[in-house]
């Protein structure tokens, strides 16, 4: 594919109301493209690696039956489909919708009107990269469930080139689209604005890296393979393996504990830190006015774009360790964007917790988010946060005391676990208190909770489009009630865990003015 086939993305303009329906069926006349040539090169090789399993299983059974040519067939018939994509996949970008057509096996035609668009996201893998080859989504801002990928429209694979202007004009498309929605509006040529640098990744970044738990999940999904497929098995009858561990034997059992420990946190963090790097390298946050371009990745690049129009807030993620080394995570709040696609809203990866601050109080608006003091929710919830922590230690006590009045003998390490349990419940039910809160701003609703994984969300009130107050049977008798914000972005729902009961209507109406008196009346 080259521009001639393209076309001058930019010189497409949406018409106005009047010239619509000429538009359509000058549209239908329009050719279908087809994607970059290289993408023979590319669909293949990525066919062949998502089902690697299947060929693994293939040649084991080539091998044991003792025809060889099982592998082979595999990777012909994988081949081949990867080629018909290229030939099956075909699009076209209109004044009024952007088309795809794709399928081998069954046709599906995927039309999308341009006044939908809401983002356009680009991504480029190794080999995109080394062949000079992007990858183009448009998001319409609606909702994807379990089972709509199918349904979303990727350009797989454009020329890296064509991207940039192709991206401004449908972004710039859509909003013009969507002005003529309104009657008597003026449709005027849209430029794109400038773009303004307000956050970027930092190198000394890395050393954030190793406060979570990806070294260790990426630790356990190689074991978890490698014993799959008998590699793991294999390596661990090994005589090497046997004798090395016969030989650490001799050090004794709890040394040996510590220094596998020392061993797992090592490796973890050092893959940790390779993770880090490769997805977040180079990381810029612009904005203009109107879109948040987020762009990361030193191997695998991705160029996210946030519709301002859609934006409900911000949440700072802090889990405990990250908490530790004065750390923090910002995400977007936005509006058809699942919280479960990390990637889709992220704003800042794992940082210094002042520079995600700053970046939140700048794509808000409002200096005040960060400092603003949250409202603790009183003795009540402190009660119900230290039962809880405690529960575990209690039992364990009681069953200890039961024990040594029935004359068995506890052993001074059982009492040493409930004295464990209990100053760690109570460390946790002291961290959950302090982390529980929250604030009314004007137009602003604040919300923290969470100790191992604690969540500081500033929503928008505009976004908030119904309110739930919850009282279960120990919050009714402990006297509080949760409120659940609910809004199409994000999460879904936001709550203010274990308010005092008689604050809730109160909060609801001090965010949405006369949202209190209409749920008080259907309490």
């Amino acid at each position: 594919m080259n521009e001639k086939q393209l076309g001058d993305p930019t010189a497409i303009e949406i018409p106005v109301e009047a010239e619509t329906a000429a538009a359509e069926a000058a549209e239908e006349e329009q050719p279908w493209l087809r994607l970059d040539r290289r993408m023979l090169l590319v669909h293949p090789v990525n066919e062949v690696v998502k089902l690697l399993p299947v060929l693994l299983v293939s040649v084991v059974l080539g091998s044991q039956s003792g025809n060889h040519w099982w592998g082979l067939g595999v990777v012909t018939l994988l081949v081949v489909f990867g080629l018909l994509r290229y030939f099956t996949t075909t699009y076209r970008i209109g004044p009024v919708h952007v088309q795809l057509r794709t399928g081998v096996f069954q046709k599906k035609l995927l039309s999308v009107p341009r006044s939908r668009i809401r983002s356009v996201d680009v991504e480029a893998g190794v080999m995109h990269r080394l062949l000079g080859l992007s990858i183009v989504r448009i998001g319409t801002g609606q909702r994807a469930g379990i089972g709509h990928d199918s349904n979303k429209f990727e350009l797989n694979a454009l020329s890296t080139a064509l991207v940039p202007d192709l991206r401004a004009a449908l972004l710039a498309g859509a909003q013009q689209a969507r002005r003529l929605e309104t009657p008597g509006t003026p449709v005027e040529n849209i430029a794109e604005p400038v773009d303004t640098e307000i956050g970027h990744w930092e190198p000394s970044w890395v050393r954030y890296a190793p406060f979570s738990f990806t070294g260790i999940a990426i630790i356990a999904a190689i074991i978890g393979i490698s014993f799959q497929y008998g590699i793991g098995t294999a390596v661990a009858k090994s005589s090497a393996v046997s004798d090395s561990f016969d030989s650490l034997e001799s050090l004794g059992i709890a040394l040996l504990v510590v220094i596998a420990l020392v061993v797992l946190l090592v490796l973890s963090s050092a893959l940790a830190c390779v993770q880090y790097l490769i997805a977040f390298g180079n990381m810029k946050l612009t904005d203009n006015g109107r879109i948040l371009h987020v762009s990361h990745g030193l191997l695998k690049t991705r160029q996210t774009t946030l519709d301002r129009a859609r934006l409900r807030g911000t949440t700072l993620k802090e889990p405990l360790l990250l908490r530790l080394a004065r750390g923090a995570r910002l995400d977007a709040i936005m509006t058809g964007v699942s919280a479960e696609k990390k990637e889709s809203s992220l704003l800042l990866p794992q940082g210094p917790r002042r520079e995600a601050e700053r970046v939140m109080a700048t794509v808000i608006g409002d200096s005040r988010q960060a400092s603003a003091p949250l409202i603790p929710h009183g003795p009540a919830a402190r009660r119900r946060r230290y039962t809880r922590a405690l529960f575990l230690a209690t039992v364990a006590f009681l069953v200890c005391v039961a024990c040594t009045a029935s004359g068995l003998d506890v052993p001074i390490y059982a009492w040493f676990g409930v004295a464990v349990l209990a100053i760690a419940g109570a460390a946790l039910a002291y961290d959950r208190y302090n982390g529980l809160g929250h604030a009314v701003l004007p137009g602003w609703l604040i919300t923290r909770s969470g100790s191992l994984d604690r969540q500081r969300h500033s929503l928008e009130s505009e976004g908030v489009i119904g309110w739930t107050v919850r009282e279960t049977f120990f919050q009714r008798r402990a006297g509080v009630a949760t409120v659940i914000a609910a809004t199409p972005a994000g999460t879904g729902s936001y709550e203010v865990i274990d308010l005092p009961a008689e604050n809730a209507w109160a909060l609801i109406e001090a965010v949405t003015p006369g949202g209190g008196d209409v749920w008080a009346g259907r309490r």
